[in-house]
């Protein structure tokens, strides 16, 4: 299997309905939206009459997967906005462990609820004995550093392996944190892999931003500030940092991740790049957005993960396997979104 659940949280679709009093772009009618995405009157007629429909996202490299989804929710967009603010879309987070945002003054505290507990003594074992390639996402130095931590801890019992290895990887989260919000996209290290190869998730963010056409046509400044972080984001832009702890492929992973949104009463859009991810891909980018059509919203998302289990040989199959089990697994949250605004919608009229 090449992915049990990738982190593409339902969360990143609707968040980019955040309410802020006014757009400063060209915000597309949904007409320019569904244009834009290729998709064309058969599949509106579809998204009409409540399905979710796919389009296409090209690929840039033989490591990223890109898929883009759409689905029209009869609830109209302030509606969903107050949904989101009251938190509800926290319990579609099935395989979230823990979470935390990440102030501007974050330190080695911010990370404390991060951490291996009992059951994951193997896994923090793990951690603490990497070596370079896929199993941990990990630099060279901070591989050095772990065999200096390895170096002390010989004779060591396994409540204190656990609370070194917990110890360890905030410290590297912290780092890691503190590189991109001082550097941007420049700061994130690269992960060494076997044979003195790495892979370069720096490279791959960049990519996936200056590729991302569409949305950067109707937000050039936001595009650019995002290319180029930390240079300021446009002021009616609102911004989060966060670490989560995620289930993936049956082992939890940290996660760094930075969002953006920009959204007012004629719409919204949400980018947002996991900088840092534990294992099993290398990094992933979102952008997504919501536009009153008739009497409900348009919801559109695409997704850009980038992975090493589907380059190199039977590339094209392992494409294949992956893109289907990403677009199960967001339809699945899709149609869980959709329902609990329809339930909240019924009681309001009870």
């Amino acid at each position: 299997m090449l992915f049990n659940k990738l982190s593409i949280p339902v969360m990143l679709l609707a968040g980019s309905l955040f309410y802020l009093p006014v757009f400063a772009q060209e915000v597309p009618t949904p007409q320019q939206a569904l244009q834009n995405f290729g998709i064309g009157a058969e599949k509106i007629t579809q998204l009409e009459h409540g399905k979710i429909i796919g389009y296409e996202v090209s690929e840039t490299s033989q490591e990223e997967l890109a898929i883009g989804m759409a689905m029209i929710l009869p609830v109209a967009l302030p509606k969903i906005i107050d949904y989101i603010k009251r938190g509800n879309l926290t319990a579609t987070e099935s395989d979230l462990i823990a979470s935390a945002p990440l102030a501007n003054n974050a330190d080695i505290n911010s990370f404390k609820k991060f951490a291996f507990n009992d059951k994951q003594l193997d896994e923090a074992k793990a951690f603490l004995e990497a070596e370079p390639g896929d199993k941990f996402n990990l630099s060279k130095p901070e591989i050095d550093s772990l065999k200096s931590l390895q170096a002390t801890l010989e004779d060591a019992d396994d409540k204190t392996l656990l609370k070194a290895a917990n110890q360890k990887y905030r410290e590297i989260l912290l780092q890691r944190l503190l590189a991109y919000r001082k550097n941007g996209l420049s700061g994130i290290a690269p992960y060494s892999r076997e044979n003195g190869k790495t892979a370069d998730p720096a490279t791959e963010l960049r990519t996936d931003a200056t590729i991302s056409k569409a949305w950067a046509h109707y937000f050039p400044e936001l595009q650019q500030a995002w290319l180029n972080y930390p240079t300021p984001l446009p002021l009616n832009s609102t911004e989060q940092f966060l670490w989560l702890n995620r289930m993936v492929e049956d082992r939890p992973t940290a996660i760094l991740n930075h969002r953006v949104m920009v959204a007012g009463e004629t719409g919204g859009i949400f980018i947002s790049r996991q900088f840092y991810v534990g294992h099993s891909y290398n990094s992933s980018h979102v952008v997504a957005g919501g536009l009153p059509y008739k009497d409900g919203t348009l919801v559109f998302y695409s997704t850009r993960s980038s992975t090493d289990q589907v380059a190199g040989m039977a590339s094209s199959l392992k494409h294949s396997i992956g893109r289907e089990q990403i677009k199960k697994e967001m339809i699945k949250r899709l149609q869980r979104l959709n329902k609990d605004m329809k339930r909240k919608a019924s009681a309001v009229g009870q």
